[in-house]
């Protein structure tokens, strides 16, 4: 008898260490979950006003927005939508706006009137293309596109019409900078006319222009939409190493959460290699936000894989190309102040980065 309860007694108790052991494990299981989450989250959350336009260089937001590593880096974001450059340097001297992704000229023209924001990253760069409609294409594609302009005009008896985005901005900067430095042509030998996105898009459209200096997805909307469009000079021929886009962030924001921009600039590199590599929810994320959602995600796709080698995060990349900008720029009269590029960057978020878009570890 006593053999059989010491054998029973004995089974019970091996029973009771098992569960105990068991328990013990989900507990540290748990512990080391709740550890993990905790690491995965910033140690401070802060609400931010993004400024932002619903174009494809401010694709990396979108990633960003969508797959969460802006929330991750401690950033509730309150959006703010833009239809051009000049509008958002309206709000940045207003006081608005604690983080901008805009164009590289309206960068300078607020930093120029005052805003003291600093460039953390680049989205993009060469951007920009000139696409023309079918009674202006072919006097790019037959003769010296040097005259293009001008033979257009002798045939047709008028000047060419041409949009572009407002005075000063990236667009139509590189637009004059290819009349003046890559053709030689006076910018009198053309009709300008300065617009938003949808409506450069619309006036492309419609046929109300012949051509445009436009950016995508434009280029691609209006490729899909009219078989005449063409593009007969591409970013590089216009302004070789233009800078495009840029994140830019309040000094005062900066001087307050260096971490939680940090983390920013860490999850801008990871959004561009994701759209560098044509990842699939990448392309949904731009989808969302580029031309109001509105857009069929082929175009959206078409736009991205168009763009693919032009996103570049690195801000050291588009220094030089800044200063040609800023100077060219101070030539036309269209910047008024001097802008200090030098004291227009502030790199060091990026160069902390390792080749992942993760912090570097602390030197000992």
């Amino acid at each position: 008898m006593y053999p059989t309860r010491f054998i029973a007694r004995l089974r019970t108790a091996v029973v009771l260490v098992a569960a105990l052991a068991a328990l013990s494990a989900c507990s540290s299981d748990n512990e080391s979950g709740a550890d993990s989450d905790n690491a995965a989250q910033p140690a401070e959350t802060v609400q931010a006003e993004i400024g932002y336009m619903p174009i494809l260089p401010d694709a990396p937001l979108f990633v960003g927005l969508e797959d969460g590593s802006i929330a991750n880096a401690g950033i509730q974001p309150k959006l703010v939508s833009f239809q051009n450059g000049p509008a958002m340097v309206q709000a940045l001297l207003g006081g608005q706006l604690d983080i901008a992704y805009f164009g590289i000229g309206p960068t300078m023209v607020a930093r120029g009137k005052g805003a003291d924001i600093k460039v953390v990253a680049s989205n993009i760069i060469e951007q920009i293309s000139f696409v023309a409609l079918s009674e202006l294409a072919p006097y790019f594609e037959d003769g010296d596109a040097a005259t293009a302009f001008d033979r257009f005009a002798r045939d047709k008896g008028r000047k060419a019409r041409i949009s572009t985005f407002p005075v000063g901005s990236v667009p139509q900067t590189v637009l004059a900078y290819w009349l003046d430095k890559q053709l030689g042509v006076d910018s009198d030998a053309i009709d300008v006319i300065y617009q938003g996105a949808s409506q450069v898009q619309q006036s492309l459209l419609t046929g109300a222009v012949d051509g445009a200096a436009i950016l995508e997805p434009v280029v691609s909307i209006v490729r899909n939409r009219r078989d005449d469009a063409r593009v007969v000079a591409q970013g590089e021929a216009m302004f070789p190493g233009q800078p495009g886009a840029v994140l830019a962030v309040r000094a005062e924001f900066i001087e307050a959460h260096p971490q939680i921009v940090e983390r920013l600039v860490a999850a801008h590199v990871r959004a561009t290699e994701q759209l560098r590599a044509g990842d699939q929810a990448a392309i949904d994320a731009v989808h969302q936000y580029v031309g109001g959602g509105r857009l069929p995600r082929p175009v959206v796709a078409e736009a991205v894989a168009e763009s693919a080698d032009n996103f570049v995060a690195d801000p050291n990349r588009i220094i030089d190309g800044t200063r040609r900008m800023r100077d060219f720029q101070q030539a036309q009269g269209t910047l008024g102040a001097d802008t200090d590029i030098d004291a227009l960057f502030e790199t060091r978020f990026y160069d902390a980065l390792d080749t992942r878009g993760s912090a570097k570890p602390s030197t000992p």
